[in-house]
């Protein structure tokens, strides 16, 4: 599946910059030359290296790879037992077995590689100062809220603190009782909507159609951030031109971000507990999905959906923030904990809206 636009996430080694291509291992133990390149651009992809000029995007072959790289790439950048997991559902699917086996055989003294070992530095970043921290457009900060006013007293807290101070925040309530008192004398412009269905998706739809910001940040309810927040969420799309700054999130507090998303990078997910996207995303593709309401994975639907687009977006390791994952309230009142754990026994697993999005973007056959 490839973008309608902006199509240049796979970058062609023989043309990048020699510092970039620094970075790189350039594997030449693969057969083909296709093999070797295509190897190449995933290293560059996974170590930050963004390049948006069309003429460095690898043109990608139709011809088959050999089979012997196949698995070579498997071994070099995943566990071990994928590589026989692979070899097992490619017999079960009646493959040639000699030529599998072979192939496969031909892969064992293969290590695997650290492909976060060097990564792309942005050095400049730091002191960036471009036109939208200049212009301070207004940002809406969307929030839903599900029986956690400990915590979102917290997170208003916090918002209140911020070095950005051009916000409108926005919460939208469900929540029984009801306590209006959480969000009086407070130094920051708060609107509150009353929502009397538990739905999250329908929350965040009705915020941003409701928000004035140029900027939309969606956040959730039982989160911490720092003072810069705010600022680096926006720092990051002027420097990057995105449309989208993802911000990366960690559990623990004291913990430190996890390593490949420690630095810049095209981001490979998109989290709406902490996420700033450009108003025009939305006009241009559309609100959240709501046959994902009460379930899994409309993040992430956007998220493809954005992709698909040609939207712009870089995982933002400068916006992070700490998500306490509260035991109770928002989607774990709903009846589930991820995609494939819902909170009932008896519930389907995967949850239905993870077949829903399979089958949407990748069809039947996959989603079986």
């Amino acid at each position: 599946m490839a973008p309608t636009r902006n199509n240049f996430y796979w970058i062609n080694y023989e043309i990048i910059s020699p510092s970039n291509q620094k970075l790189i291992e350039i594997d030449l133990k693969f057969k083909s030359r296709e093999s070797t390149l295509r190897d190449a651009a995933y290293q560059a992809f996974h170590k930050g290296i963004m390049v948006r000029e069309p003429s460095q995007v690898l043109a990608l072959a139709t011809e088959p790879l050999p089979l012997a790289d196949e698995y070579r790439f498997v071994r070099k950048y995943f566990h071990a037992l994928w590589a026989w997991y692979v070899l097992l559902i490619r017999l079960l699917s009646f493959h040639n077995p000699v030529k599998e086996v072979r192939a496969f055989a031909k892969t064992f003294r293969v290590k695997r590689v650290d492909v976060f070992a060097r990564t792309k530095a942005y050095p400049d970043y730091a002191g960036f100062a471009g036109t939208l921290l200049q212009h301070k457009p207004r940002v809406s900060v969307i929030i839903p809220t599900l029986n956690r006013y400990s915590y979102l007293n917290d997170v208003l807290t916090d918002l209140e603190q911020q070095t950005y101070s051009n916000l409108e925040v926005i919460v939208v309530d469900q929540s029984e009782p009801f306590q209006a008192g959480l969000y009086e004398n407070r130094s920051i412009e708060i609107r509150v909507i009353r929502q009397q269905e538990k739905a999250l998706w329908k929350a965040r739809n009705e915020a941003i159609r409701q928000s004035a910001g140029e900027l939309i940040l969606l956040y959730d309810d039982d989160s911490r951030v720092k003072q810069n927040w705010v600022e680096e969420h926006i720092r990051c799309l002027d420097y990057f031109e995105a449309d989208i700054s993802a911000g990366v999130s960690i559990s623990v507090v004291g913990s430190k971000v996890p390593r490949h998303y420690s630095f810049f990078r095209w981001a490979d997910q998109l989290d709406t507990g902490n996420a700033m996207v450009r108003r025009e995303v939305f006009e241009h593709i559309g609100l959240f999905d709501l046959q994902f309401e009460k379930q899994r994975m409309g993040d992430g639907e956007f998220g493809l959906r954005a992709y698909l687009n040609g939207c712009i977006s870089v995982s933002n390791p400068m916006a992070d923030r700490l998500h306490l994952k509260a035991d109770s309230g928002g989607l774990r009142q709903m009846g589930s904990w991820d995609g494939f754990r819902p909170t009932s026994w008896w519930a389907p697993r995967p949850v239905p809206s993870v077949l829903y999005l399979t089958r949407s973007y990748f069809g039947n056959r996959v989603a079986l």
